[in-house]
């Protein structure tokens, strides 16, 4: 049996799942499974939520994304280790020579996709951007990448509006950034008239926007509240499948240097899902899809064609921009000779802001640039 008709499933179409089917749609038969009706570009999100011009933005087709492998709507809800079947919610058993987790991790609204077509998260956008809109007064919970974007896009979308940040850190970007990228954060936001409470842990008491307090019992309210404060690895369903030794403390699946399941020499999971130990960024998922590729060629081929597997090496600092609207944001770089360079507004909006990738998903995606 030549690799090219070994049969590999990958469970998860995000960032992860997408790059490593393409990468191995010409030399195996690939399966991509995935609920959502089109591919889901979260980086678009934040925006959308916001401008109504880009609430269609973040949904890209997968039907360019395969030649010769398939793109199918379904759930995965077990996995058959020894029969190597992954149970389907439909309770259909595809068959595998080499299954790839890639289910990548729930976040919280609006950074999400709401329902499973792309009229049901369309609509699900439209809906922030009219509360965004009324709002009188706009609160965002947590400091991170996610909740400084926001702040920028509400603040943008609705001058009039009382616009809050209260982060728990001392530093906005604190686990994700450099001082530097914060101080250009909160400067940015401050300029445009957004309040920024540090070392403020928010709680709730109520309902979402209601019984909000701070840690010192001081009451806070808006007429429409973000949290942004963390993501939540989609592995509940590996766990009420029997595999929850497969994950860690925190739900993440544990994997080998080579990004398999650990113990499993034909089961990989990528992306967000696993637990190695970097940023949680598109990049991250993108270049460890390739990774994977390559030891999937590797483990299909036996070797042969001197393919050999090879570990997967963490990245300790990857490109990171933080928008700030389409024409302002920071962005880490990795430099030679030094640790990082921090690059300000007209650098970011080039790299990132103004675009937010789109061309790049595009390309990814087998689609044509507009």
């Amino acid at each position: 049996m030549t690799a090219n008709n070994r049969h590999v499933v990958i469970v998860g179409g995000g960032y992860a799942g997408a790059r490593l089917a393409r990468e191995l749609d010409a030399d195996s038969d690939v399966t991509l499974i995935d609920l959502k009706e089109a591919f889901f570009h979260r980086v678009a999100s934040l925006r959308a939520s916001a401008d109504a011009d880009w609430t269609h933005a973040p949904f890209i087709p997968y039907d360019s994304l395969l030649t010769n492998g398939r793109v199918v709507r379904n759930k995965a809800v077990g996995i058959d280790v020894e029969q190597r079947r992954l149970i389907l919610a439909t309770g259909h058993r595809v068959p595998y020579d080499v299954l790839v987790v890639a289910t990548g991790a729930d976040y919280q609204e609006p950074a999400r996709f709401t329902g499973h077509t792309v009229a049901e998260a369309a609509a699900s956008f439209r809906g922030h951007q009219r509360r965004i809109a009324d709002a009188r007064s706009l609160l965002v919970i947590g400091g991170g990448p996610s909740g400084v974007e926001l702040a920028a896009e509400v603040r943008l979308a609705n001058p009039r509006a009382t616009v809050t940040l209260a982060h728990s850190g001392r530093h906005l970007l604190s686990h994700h950034g450099t001082g530097r990228m914060g101080r250009q954060a909160r400067s940015w936001l401050e300029r445009h008239d957004v309040k920024v409470l540090l070392d403020t842990s928010v709680s709730s008491a109520g309902g979402v926007g209601t019984g909000l307090r701070d840690q010192t019992g001081h009451a806070l309210g808006a007429d429409v509240v973000f949290w942004t404060t963390g993501t939540t690895p989609n592995t509940l369903w590996l766990r009420l499948a029997g595999r929850g030794d497969w994950l860690d403390e925190r739900g993440h699946i544990k994997v080998d240097e080579h990004l398999r399941v650990v113990g499993r020499r034909d089961i990989f999971a990528i992306g967000d899902v696993n637990d190695v130990s970097e940023a949680k960024l598109s990049p991250t998922a993108v270049a460890q899809g390739e990774a994977t590729a390559h030891n999937i060629r590797a483990y299909l081929g036996h070797g042969k064609h001197g393919h050999l597997p090879r570990p997967y090496k963490p990245a300790p600092v990857r490109v990171f921009s933080v928008p700030f609207g389409p024409d302002g944001g920071t962005t880490l770089l990795p430099a030679l000779g030094r640790d990082v360079l921090v690059l300000g507004n007209r650098a970011t909006s080039a790299l990132k802001s103004r675009h937010l990738g789109i061309p790049i998903m595009l390309k990814l995606l087998g689609r044509p640039r507009p």
